[in-house]
């Protein structure tokens, strides 16, 4: 029968429960979203004359990482068992919302990249090629099994991680969280997810000015220190990521560029 004719009760896909378990879990972390306008004359000049393509969001996680790594509250999670607590977690973690088509169905995956900020622009990039082109079932292995597995048991290891294996909650979802859909032409106000603080951005006018939200936990921060977050990140876009991109552009014009 044509897919289009059938109605009644439906089961979940598999390529939307993951996002229902971020949802889920969304809903225990009561966040706040400020947003800011950027200008990023500069780094949209600089990123254009680059010999290879650089990535809007490798920018982005680069720069919030360097602000995270000065920053512990950013590292921060509010844990409510066994009693309320907050754990610092050791480094930075980003996770990346990942659109992929995988058997004919829209997934959102989330790409992981460890300590952003001693990492190359170049080697973000790499890694960003692998999360998008390399099979779902490989780069995305066990996101993928979890995707399989009843709801009841994938949210005993969801809560599992969030709760109790901190140590490897770090490793297994991240520290922050990044998305967006600047690309075609959307903001995201207030990024969903059960993490400290998650960041989006929305497209660049033609001045090179976009608004960049940061949604956060309440419990953990205030809008003063947020506001701040917001403006450093700008600092470290037009400052240390975009002499990056300089030095980038000095390499390739000597001919000695080389891609990760």
């Amino acid at each position: 029968m044509d897919s289009a004719k059938k109605s009644g009760r439906l089961s979940i896909p598999r390529s939307r429960r993951l996002t229902i378990d971020l949802l889920h879990f969304h809903r225990q972390v009561d966040t706040t979203a400020h947003d800011r306008q950027f200008d990023l004359t500069r780094v949209a000049m600089l990123r254009s004359q680059l010999p290879t393509r650089i990535s809007w969001p490798m920018l982005f996680i680069k720069a919030f990482a360097i602000v995270a790594a000065n920053r512990p509250v950013l590292r921060q999670t509010y844990q409510r068992w066994p009693w309320p607590h907050i754990y610092l977690h050791p480094i930075n973690v980003a996770m990346l919302a990942t659109h992929r088509i995988h058997e004919d169905e829209p997934w959102v995956f989330h790409s992981r990249f460890e300590q952003p900020e001693i990492q190359s622009l170049l080697e973000l990039q790499s890694s960003l090629e692998r999360y998008l082109n390399e099979p779902v079932k490989k780069i995305f292995k066990r996101q993928w099994e979890l995707s399989g597995l009843p709801t009841l048991a994938r949210r005993v290891l969801w809560w599992w991680t969030l709760n109790v294996a901190l140590s490897k909650r770090t490793r297994r979802v991240g520290t922050f969280f990044f998305t967006t859909l600047a690309g075609k032409g959307v903001e995201i106000q207030d990024p969903p997810a059960y993490f400290t603080s998650n960041l989006s951005y929305g497209p660049l006018d033609d001045r090179n000015r976009c608004r960049v939200t940061m949604s956060y936990d309440h419990r953990l921060m205030d809008g003063s220190t947020v506001a701040d977050c917001l403006i450093e990140l700008e600092e470290v876009l037009n400052g240390q990521i975009a002499e990056e991109l300089e030095a980038m552009i000095s390499t390739a014009k000597t001919g000695q560029w080389k891609v990760a």
